[in-house]
């Protein structure tokens, strides 16, 4: 199993490079950061400096939309970062939950997400990609140049979807139920569009908090700094249950339940541990959706991953002990889910 650190690009870029390289020291083979213009700096040049600074870390966002830049632009900024540092570089996508929505407007359909993903994937590994009538090609990219492309998706259009075109999924919980449901999801719509059950590799996204024991106190302090998950989980399933209605046939409830108590959102506290609108997410569904308690606990959580096929696991790492728990998972978890 790989691993992935996540991260906000929060001022000042300097920590965002620390904690990146500090990753990379404890055996993370990937960096990740959200991608939403309004809210936090701007990625992209920040991974210029991440890369520089590392040896092997590939990097990407988790996740980026068709919407905030045109395609050709984002599929530029790739290909000249691999040109650079040596196809080190990853294109996580979805459809824009903050960044869209924070700037007005609604987040991406699947049917743009699609388009987005060939043309991209196309013109930052060196191939023609039609835009709308017009066909280009980078001329300056060297022969050999790839970019893998990772979709992001809960809802079973998304899930198909992602199966047929995407080369990985990110699943934003650590759910075992939810994660055997969705991957099965993926990896029957793989085989069904005639790819190996393989072809589309899958990586769950959550947060983890090692706490020295799993006594009450401890436990509980661990909770509140991942609440803020189960809340941005919330803003797509409540565009699932919008879609869908509750109690779908096509959306498990396992999902969805959780919810009903959820009032609002302000995306000023996106995935902060201090946000005010995640109060409804009950300590079952915090326990279930993270990875929190002792080395041993996420040990013990992170194989039932793999055993489902998990070929990656990404830290979010938002919360107060942000070099601890990179640390405790380069001294322990990682070589155990590694040996």
């Amino acid at each position: 199993m790989d691993f992935g650190l996540v991260l906000q690009t929060d001022p000042p870029a300097s920590k965002v490079v620390s904690l990146m390289k500090r990753a990379e020291r404890n055996g993370f083979t990937h960096g990740w950061t959200f991608d939403s213009a309004v809210l936090w700096q701007e990625p992209f040049v920040i991974y210029s400096q991440i890369l520089s600074n590392t040896a092997k870390l590939t990097v990407g966002p988790m996740v980026t939309n068709p919407g905030t830049r045109t395609w050709e632009v984002t599929a530029s900024t790739f290909a000249t970062l691999n040109d650079m540092f040596g196809n080190r570089t990853i294109c996580g996508i979805g459809r824009g939950d903050s960044a869209m929505r924070v700037a007005g407007r609604k987040p991406n359909t699947l049917a743009r997400i699609s388009e987005a993903m060939k043309v991209i994937r196309a013109l930052a590994s060196g191939e023609e990609a039609d835009l709308g009538g017009t066909v280009i090609r980078f001329p300056w990219i060297k022969p050999g140049a790839r970019l893998p492309v990772w979709m992001a998706a809960y809802g079973p259009k998304a899930l198909k979807m992602t199966g047929e075109e995407a080369d990985g999924f990110i699943l934003q919980l650590a759910d075992l139920y939810l994660t055997e449901y969705m991957v099965k999801a993926v990896k029957d719509a793989a085989v069904a569009a005639g790819r190996p059950a393989d072809a589309v590799k899958i990586c769950v996204a959550a947060p983890a908090y090692v706490t020295e024991d799993d006594s009450p106190a401890a436990l509980a302090h661990a909770r509140e700094q991942c609440r803020w998950f189960g809340g941005m989980v919330g803003n797509h399933v409540a565009d699932l249950v919008a879609k869908y209605g509750e109690h779908s046939a096509a959306v498990p409830d396992e999902l969805t339940d959780y919810i009903k108590s959820r009032a609002g959102y302000d995306y000023s506290h996106h995935g902060r541990a201090d946000n005010p609108d995640t109060a409804f997410v009950p300590d079952e569904i915090v326990d279930r959706f993270c990875l929190i308690g002792p080395v041993d606990k996420h040990i013990e959580k992170l194989t039932a991953l793999r055993e489902l096929g998990v070929d990656q696991f990404a830290v979010y790492d938002m919360h107060d002990a942000q070099e601890a728990v990179i640390d405790a998972y380069g001294a322990h978890v990682i070589p155990a889910l590694r040996g």
